[in-house]
């Protein structure tokens, strides 16, 4: 029962450093549990230290008189010396050489101390202890331990007043040693697996932390980055939009002026005035990350309204708006339609050279549809070379994150078609009457 349990006390010890076959995956983990192991060698000083004052206190108590108790002490003294000059050093820098030299030691004075008294056994729960504890490698784990056996059996054997081996001795030691090794062994090799399962999921889970730490990382760059390309779309979408209508309206203004036209002027700097305070609600919008400027305490309809007049007092083009008159959407739903309809209206101004738009907003059961058509030069008869530009791929991605479709086509009867369609959701419970209104600007081209 003595060497039985000595296994299970090295066993927390054997685990990290008994792992030969897995000396290559050991690693990371290996590394982090550094600082644990230099703790533990310190506990296990204290233990070794414990076991063997124990053993000198059992054999000075003890009937061991004369030569035998002095041999003893030599023994027990040779090895503390042994573990002061080499284990403690092989425990803390993993020297298997010194360790070895450290364990045939500690063995040899084992035997001689049982030789002189069965007390000589508790000797056992340190010397198998620090077999698993110090050697690295299995088959020297096993053969040491195996040695150790055979020597107590025949140390507990043997007959001091002849100095020789008693057969029925050894018959009767050597079954219980046996059965004592097996033990050792299993309990030992059983713990130095478990323990290297141990050390294979603690390095896992360092893998799994630093997969999260790497995925959060690239979380954030994408988080970044998404946020960037939202901001320059919107910027194209509201401030870049505005500064182009202020640049072509200061441009007509001074074209009045060259042909001595004041009022014409006047009005185009009004306009200007206008335009540039529109784009200056936007700017604080996009700062304060809030619902753009247009829809902000009014409905998209009104501001599909305001956006048609604006167009037409611009460009002098005849809008026609279609829309109904409370359409309950969502608020991304109004945000995506809304800088469509000014996307769609900003291609009208560079490329159309139209002379009327049409802005159609209806609801169905499948959802809600924009269309915005002109009459104007339309697309090119070769559909290859037609190249979506930034505006035209920023709508496609506004409308996709919702869910919806964006169509770009010929009209019928010549000009352009775009056509956003949102899906169902956020759409009202039943069909929506819609009003038409058509805006003309004021002393329009």
């Amino acid at each position: 029962m003595t060497t039985a349990e000595t296994p299970s006390t090295s066993g927390t010890v054997a685990g990290t450093v008994a792992g030969g076959a897995d000396d290559a995956a050991a690693g990371a983990a290996t590394a982090q549990l550094d600082g644990t192991w230099e703790r533990d060698v310190r506990w296990w000083d204290v233990a070794f230290y414990v076991i063997v004052a124990l053993s000198a206190l059992a054999l000075l108590t003890a009937f061991v008189r004369g030569t035998a108790l002095a041999v003893s002490l030599a023994a027990l003294g040779t090895i503390v010396l042994g573990y002061v000059g080499w284990g403690r050093r092989a425990a803390r820098s993993r020297d298997q050489l010194t360790a070895h030299l450290y364990l045939v030691v500690a063995i040899a004075c084992t035997v001689v101390v049982v030789a002189q008294d069965t007390l000589g056994t508790l000797l056992l729960f340190a010397v198998f202890t620090q077999i698993w504890m110090l050697s690295e490698h299995v088959w020297a784990q096993v053969v040491l331990s195996a040695v150790l056996a055979a020597g107590t059996a025949l140390a507990l054997a043997l007959d001091p007043a002849t100095g020789r081996v008693v057969p029925e001795a050894l018959a009767s030691t050597a079954p219980q040693m046996g059965v004592a090794l097996a033990f050792s062994i299993s309990l030992g090799l059983w713990t130095a697996h478990t323990m290297r399962q141990a050390e294979r999921h603690a390095r896992l889970v360092d893998e799994l932390r630093a997969t999260q730490a790497e995925l959060g990382r690239a979380s954030h760059e994408a988080g970044v980055l998404a946020e960037r390309e939202r901001v320059a779309q919107e910027i194209h979408d509201t401030l870049a939009q505005g500064f182009t209508s202020v640049v072509m309206l200061a441009q007509a203004a001074s074209a009045d002026l060259d042909r001595d036209a004041p009022d014409a002027a006047r009005e185009r700097l009004a306009l200007v005035e206008s335009t540039a305070r529109d784009n200056l609600a936007e700017a604080r919008a996009l700062v304060a990350a809030s619902a753009p400027a247009p829809l902000q305490g009014g409905t998209l309809s009104e501001a599909l309204r305001r956006l048609a007049d604006r167009f037409a007092e611009e460009t002098g083009t005849r809008v026609e708006l279609a829309a109904p008159e409370a359409p309950r959407l969502s608020s991304a739903d109004d945000v995506v339609l809304l800088r469509s309809a000014q996307e769609a209206l900003t291609n009208v101004r560079r490329h159309a050279d139209a002379a009327a738009v049409r802005v159609d907003l209806r609801q169905d059961h499948a959802g809600t549809v924009l269309e915005v058509t002109d009459d104007g030069r339309g697309l090119p008869a070769d559909a290859s070379g037609f190249t979506e530009g930034y505006g035209l791929r920023g709508m496609r991605e506004r409308v996709a994150a919702e869910g919806g479709s964006l169509e770009v086509g010929p009209a019928p009867g010549g000009g352009t078609r775009v056509a956003v369609r949102l899906p169902a959701g956020a759409s009202p419970d039943g069909p929506s009457t819609g009003t038409r209104a058509t805006t003309r600007a004021g002393g329009a081209r």
